[in-house]
C-alpha cells in the first residue's frame, strides 16, 4: 500500500532540512532527540522517573527508570533506544517508555549505552548485556520481579535486544520475551528492501553509511549480525515489528524466520504504509505508530501477566 499520508507529509517536511549524515555527531544527536520530542508519542505521567547509573565494563552506564503506581514485585522491561549506535538516548524514546510503564504496570529501564565515534564496537552490546545482567540481579531493588524480565529495542536497539537475548540464554537472566522493533540483524550483505527503500524514507543509505563510519564493526560478528549467530535455539520468545517501507525490513523478517526455524515462539508483524522509526520516534505523527505501541503493550501484557 502507499505510504500513509501523515508519514508522507512528515517526509516532505524532512526533505527541506539538513539530513543527519551532513551534521556533526553532536548536532545530529541534538536533532534526533528534538525530532523524537516533536514527532514521537506524547509521554504520559507515571508514578516516578529516576535518572541513575548501573556499573558497566567501562564505567557507569546511565539509565532512566520508570516506575508505575502500585505495589511490587512488578515486571521489568529493559529498553534499548535506536539510533545507529551513534545517536539516540532515553529521551528519544521517552514517550513510548512512559506509555508502556503504565500499560504494563511494569518498571521500564531505558539504557543510555555507549555509542560511537567516542566508543568502539562492541561497546554498545557490552553495555546492554551488563545492564540486563544487573537488572536480573537487582530487580527486587527496583521493585521488580526477577522472574518477569523482558528486553526491547528499536533499530540498533533491536539489534541489542537480540544480542542480549542470545547472551541471556547462556548467562542469565532468564528472559520472558524479546521485542525487536525494525531491528538491524544482518549487516553482512544488502537485502532487497535496502535497494527498494534506501532513499527518501528517513533511514537512507547515506545515513546508514554515516552510522557505519562512526561505529564501525565486523559484519560477520554475531553481535553486529545476530542472524549469523551459530545457534539461536532456546532464546526468549520474540515479537518482531517491521515496516513496509523500511530498508531494514527484510533482515528483520529474516531474523524472525530464523528464530521460528529454531523452535522459538515468534510473532512477526509487518505494518504496511510505514517507515523506519514509525514506532519509537515518530508515533505521534505516523499513521500506525500508536497502534504498534499498543500491539507491543498487548503482547508484553500477555507475557508478563498471563504467562
Amino acid at each position: 500500500m502507499p505510504i500513509d499520508p501523515n508519514t508522507q507529509a512528515l517526509l516532505d517536511a524532512m526533505a527541506k532540512g539538513t539530513p543527519m549524515h551532513e551534521m556533526t555527531v553532536e548536532r545530529a544527536r541534538q536533532a534526533f532527540d528534538a525530532m523524537s520530542d516533536r514527532s514521537g508519542l506524547a509521554p504520559v505521567e507515571v508514578a516516578d522517573i529516576a535518572e541513575r547509573t548501573v556499573p558497566g565494563p567501562a564505567g557507569d552506564i546511565g539509565v532512566r527508570v520508570y516506575t508505575p503506581a502500585g505495589d511490587g514485585p512488578l515486571p521489568v522491561l529493559v529498553y534499548f533506544p535506536g539510533g545507529g549506535f551513534v545517536v539516540g538516548t532515553p529521551q528519544s524514546v521517552h514517550g513510548p517508555c512512559s506509555v508502556w510503564c503504565n500499560q504494563l504496570s511494569a518498571v521500564v529501564v531505558s539504557v543510555d549505552y555507549r555509542k560511537g565515534p567516542e566508543n568502539l564496537f562492541p561497546a554498545a552490546s557490552d553495555d546492554a548485556i551488563a545492564v540486563t545482567r544487573w537488572v536480573g540481579e537487582h530487580a527486587v531493588e527496583l521493585g521488580g520481579d526477577p522472574a518477569r524480565i523482558a528486553v526491547a529495542g528499536d533499530s540498533a536497539g533491536g539489534n541489542l535486544s537480540a544480542v542480549v537475548a542470545i547472551d541471556a540464554r547462556d548467562n542469565g537472566p532468564t528472559l520472558a520475551a524479546q521485542v525487536l522493533i525494525y531491528p538491524a540483524t544482518d549487516i553482512s550483505k544488502p537485502y532487497p528492501s535496502l535497494k527498494e527503500h534506501g532513499e527518501g524514507k528517513f533511514l537512507t543509505k547515506d545515513l546508514l553509511r554515516w552510522f557505519g563510519k562512526n561505529y564501525p564493526s565486523d559484519p560477520k560478528d554475531w553481535r553486529s549480525s545476530p542472524l549469523l549467530a551459530d545457534d539461536v535455539t532456546g532464546v526468549a520468545p520474540a515479537f518482531v515489528v517491521t515496516a513496509e517501507y523500511d530498508p531494514l525490513r527484510d533482515q528483520g523478517e529474516a531474523y524472525a524466520q530464523r528464530l521460528a526455524d529454531a523452535g522459538v515462539p515468534v510473532q512477526a508483524r509487518r505494518y504496511d504504509g510505514q517507515i523506519h522509526g514509525f514506532v519509537a520516534n515518530l508515533a505521534g505523527v505516523t499513521g500506525l505508530g500508536r497502534t504498534a505501541v499498543d500491539d507491543i503493550g498487548e503482547y508484553l501484557d500477555g507475557v508478563f501477566h498471563d504467562g
